[in-house]
């Protein structure tokens, strides 16, 4: 499994011969090393439904005819948009071609933002949990910290997790490192930071509040194997 890092919250994931897209923030996005028209995803895996983690999913998946799973208010909104979907509940679990795909609980907001400056009710944020080729990855999406990330940690061993350290709109530096503990990942990669002036952070100072060896920073484009 090659598990890549892309800006902002934008992951990649290469496993049982699927392209895998989680957040496809790419438009607007200058911290991230794609491009819309190289991408080609069989799969996209949305956290919520906010514009910079939302993004591109509605062209990439027409292009591609790639999978959409999201929460069930999502799936439906994009499914009547003409995408192929699968809707989700946080809690829930399902078996795909390409893995199981868990929705966690997270803490944030919700809620498409129209041109018409209407709020499309988004369903409840989530984390996602893969598990392929007998690992587990976990993104966080946009959190902030609560205790059942124990609970997370404890029933889903996790071998690399990528938790929000922006602060402003999720977890800052210090809450993600608690996070980290409790959940207990072999692996920490930092994201939704730096892309905005409200979530400035430094990723390496918040690698060093880790235990040894347990963070790693990742530029856009740089890849771990799992």
């Amino acid at each position: 499994m090659k598990v890549s890092y892309h800006g902002h919250s934008v992951v990649k994931i290469e496993t049982n011969g699927k392209t895998i897209l989680i957040d496809p923030f790419i438009t607007g996005n200058d911290l991230t090393d794609l491009k819309v028209g190289d991408v080609k995803p069989d799969v996209i895996i949305l956290t919520h439904a906010h514009g910079d983690h939302l993004g591109d999913t509605v062209e990439l998946a027409k292009k591609h005819d790639a999978l959409v799973i999201a929460n069930f208010e999502v799936a439906t909104y994009l499914s009547w948009k003409g995408l192929n979907t699968h809707g989700m509940s946080i809690g829930g679990a399902y078996e795909f071609d390409f893995g199981k795909v868990k929705m966690t609980p997270a803490f944030h907001g919700t809620g498409m933002i129209t041109e018409n400056n209407e709020i499309i009710y988004g369903g409840m944020p989530a984390g996602i949990l893969l598990m392929a080729e007998g690992k587990t990855v976990f993104h966080a999406g946009d959190t902030g910290l609560f205790s059942d990330m124990k609970l997370i940690g404890e029933r889903h061993p996790i071998d690399l997790a990528f938790l929000p350290i922006g602060d402003n709109f999720t977890m800052g530096p210090e809450d993600a490192a608690l996070a980290a503990e409790f959940l207990d990942a072999k692996q920490v990669v930092p994201i939704h930071f730096n892309t905005f002036p409200p979530i400035k952070q430094d990723p390496h100072a918040f690698v060093k509040m880790l235990k040894k060896n347990k963070g790693t920073v990742l530029e856009a484009g740089e890849a771990i194997e799992l």
